[in-house]
C-alpha cells in the first residue's frame, strides 16, 4: 500500500471522530463537512512519518481549523450572507447529523454557541474529549492555566443554564412574551430589558436563505435588529420550551428556539430548516398561553 492510500485509510479510521470534535465545536454540519476536508487537505501536505501519534495530530490540527472558522464567523456576524447553495450530500447524512445532535442536545448546543471561540474550544476539547490542557494551551495561543480558566468559564456558563429547571418555566414563558410584545411594539428598552448584555443570536442554513443574518451578538445588536419585528410571530412550544413560531403565508416558516438563564434570554437560533422543525416538535399555543 502506497503512502497516499495508507494516509486515506487512517484518515477515515477517525473520520468520525473528527466529526464529532467539529460539530461541537461548530454546531453546523455543512461546516463540519469544510473542516474535515480541510483537515485532510493538511495531512495530505505532511510528512505524516514524523507524526508520532496521529488521532491526536487531527485532533489538534481540526480543532485548529474550527477556531479559525468560529473567528471568521464572529467577524462577519453583522453581514449578511449571500446566497447559500447546498453541497451535494451523501445518503446517510441526515442520519449521521440527527445522530450528532443527539448526542449533544440542543440546549447544550445552543449554549455552546454563546461561548467565545476559545472558551469552546477549550471545553470541548478538555470536558468532551479529555484532551489534556497542555495539548489545548499552544492551539488558543495561552498557558496551559490560562487554557483552564478559559474551561472553568464555559463550564460556568454551561452548567448555569443547566440549572432551569422545569420549575422555572413558566417564568421562562414570561420572558420570551415580554420579548415577543417589546419586538412586535418597537421597544427598544424593553428588548435590552430581557436580553443578556452578551446575548447570541444565530440562524440556520435556511433562515439565512430567507432573509437572516448568521449571527449577532450583543444586546444592542439584537435589539436593534429585533425592534419592530416579530409581527407574524406566534407563542410556542419548541421542543417542549419556550419559542416563537414565525407564520408566513399561513404556513409554519421559522422557530426561535430560546436558552433563558434567571430573566433574560442568553441565546435563541432561528431555525427554518423544515426537518429540524420536525424533529424539535412545535406546538403553537393559543394567545391566552400565560400560566400563573
Amino acid at each position: 500500500m502506497d503512502e497516499k492510500n495508507f494516509l486515506a485509510e487512517q484518515f477515515e479510521t477517525n473520520r468520525a471522530h473528527l466529526r464529532a470534535v467539529a460539530y461541537r465545536m461548530l454546531g453546523s454540519t455543512s461546516e463540519v463537512d469544510d473542516a474535515v476536508q480541510e483537515t485532510w487537505l493538511r495531512l495530505s501536505r505532511t510528512d505524516a512519518s514524523a507524526v508520532e501519534n496521529l488521532g491526536g495530530w487531527l485532533t489538534t490540527v481540526i480543532a485548529r481549523v474550527c477556531l479559525d472558522m468560529l473567528r471568521a464567523r464572529k467577524a462577519r456576524r453583522e453581514e449578511p450572507m449571500g446566497p447559500h447553495v447546498p453541497e451535494p450530500a451523501a445518503h446517510d447524512t441526515h442520519a449521521r447529523d440527527a445522530e450528532m445532535a443527539d448526542s449533544i442536545g440542543a440546549a447544550l448546543l445552543v449554549v455552546l454557541n454563546t461561548l467565545a471561540p476559545a472558551e469552546r474550544l477549550a471545553f470541548v476539547l478538555h470536558d468532551m474529549f479529555a484532551v489534556p490542557f497542555e495539548e489545548i494551551a499552544p492551539i488558543v495561543g495561552r498557558t496551559p492555566a490560562a487554557a483552564r480558566q478559559l474551561a472553568s468559564r464555559a463550564r460556568r456558563r454551561v452548567q448555569g443554564s443547566r440549572e432551569a429547571t422545569d420549575g422555572d418555566a413558566p417564568r421562562q414563558r414570561k420572558v420570551v412574551e415580554a420579548f415577543l410584545a417589546a419586538s412586535r411594539d418597537g421597544d427598544f428598552e424593553g428588548l435590552l430589558a430581557v436580553l443578556d448584555p452578551e446575548v447570541v443570536f444565530r440562524a440556520d442554513a435556511a433562515a439565512q436563505r430567507l432573509g437572516s443574518l448568521a449571527e449577532i451578538r450583543g444586546a444592542t445588536a439584537v435589539a436593534e435588529t429585533f425592534k419592530g419585528r416579530a409581527q407574524t410571530a406566534k407563542p410556542a412550544l419548541v421542543d417542549g420550551g419556550p419559542g416563537l413560531a414565525v407564520i408566513l403565508g399561513g404556513q409554519l416558516r421559522i422557530v426561535l428556539q430560546f436558552t433563558i438563564v434567571g430573566d433574560r434570554i442568553v441565546a435563541f437560533e432561528a431555525i427554518a430548516d423544515a426537518e429540524r422543525i420536525a424533529a424539535l416538535g412545535v406546538e403553537i399555543l393559543p394567545s391566552n398561553w400565560r400560566e400563573g
